[in-house]
């Protein structure tokens, strides 16, 4: 059952990106391929993995036969050979080429960030990745790959929920033509859900908390990947679609800032 119209964000590579997108973080490889379909025949067309997630062939299989977009990551300890990190994915996944390849973290630390860009250069032109970013850089990271190879990311995927709402980096990327891609948008849930200014709003539209926080990331022009395992989540989720909050409920969700990180610092980790 389809229960929203999907949008479409386009990058600055010129290729389209589905909208709200689904996460698989913490979803087991066994279960993926049927979670994965459920959440295909649902309408989402986004499907979110990554190499450290353990579950790329089960991913692969759930979306074998579709027109799915999927993409996938790097890996912090393979930047110094993405090409080989990213045919392990692809023979994971069962695909010649993923949709979107990106730099999982930045590590600083190890000081190959740069060079594991320009490899995702060279495989993008190779056609193995048919759009190229990264995530959780920061304006500083971005900098540094932009200036060593001219090519700017399509997409920085962040952590971002209206406790964490990243407006520095959200106007860096948008000066810079880069989708910003909100990772744990609903805030690992518990207390953001329980607030009482999202639950307001969500009585006032006979909608859940989720579906309002949701509705907030897309119409900022944000791209959310809620993960969720059941189907009743799954739905709960997609339905954001079909709510359009008004302009004072989105000045409400904005003063909810707290600049509180729920995940790793992309300086340190």
């Amino acid at each position: 059952m389809r229960l929203g119209k999907m949008t479409d964000l386009t990058l600055n590579d010129g290729r389209s990106l589905p909208q709200l997108g689904f996460g698989t973080y913490k979803l087991a490889d066994s279960q993926a391929a049927m979670v994965v379909r459920r959440a295909l025949d649902m309408g989402y067309r986004l499907i979110d993995t990554a190499a450290i997630y353990d579950n790329e062939r089960g991913v692969g299989d759930g979306v074998k036969a579709s027109d799915a977009f999927v993409t996938t990551k790097l890996w912090n300890d393979r930047q110094g050979d993405p090409a080989a990190a990213l045919d392990e994915s692809l023979a994971l996944l069962g695909r010649d080429a993923v949709d979107l390849y990106l730099i999982h973290w930045p590590s600083p630390a190890q000081g190959l960030f740069v060079e594991a860009w320009k490899a995702l250069v060279g495989l993008r032109d190779a056609g193995k990745a048919r759009s190229i970013g990264v995530s959780n850089f920061l304006p500083e990271h971005l900098d540094a790959i932009i200036d060593a190879t001219g090519v700017t990311p399509a997409v920085n995927q962040i952590e971002l929920h209206p406790h964490h709402q990243r407006r520095a980096e959200r106007a860096y990327h948008e000066a810079h033509g880069i989708v910003t891609q909100s990772w744990s948008p609903l805030g690992q849930g518990g207390e953001l859900l329980a607030d009482d200014t999202i639950g307001r709003i969500a009585a006032a539209h006979g909608r859940s908390p989720a579906q309002v926080v949701l509705a907030w990331h897309l119409a900022h022009g944000l791209s959310p990947i809620p993960k969720a395992a059941d189907s009743d989540h799954m739905s709960d989720n997609f339905a954001a679609l079909d709510l359009e909050l008004a302009a004072d409920e989105l000045a409400a969700i904005d003063g909810l800032d707290r600049q509180a990180r729920i995940g790793p610092d992309p300086l340190t980790f």
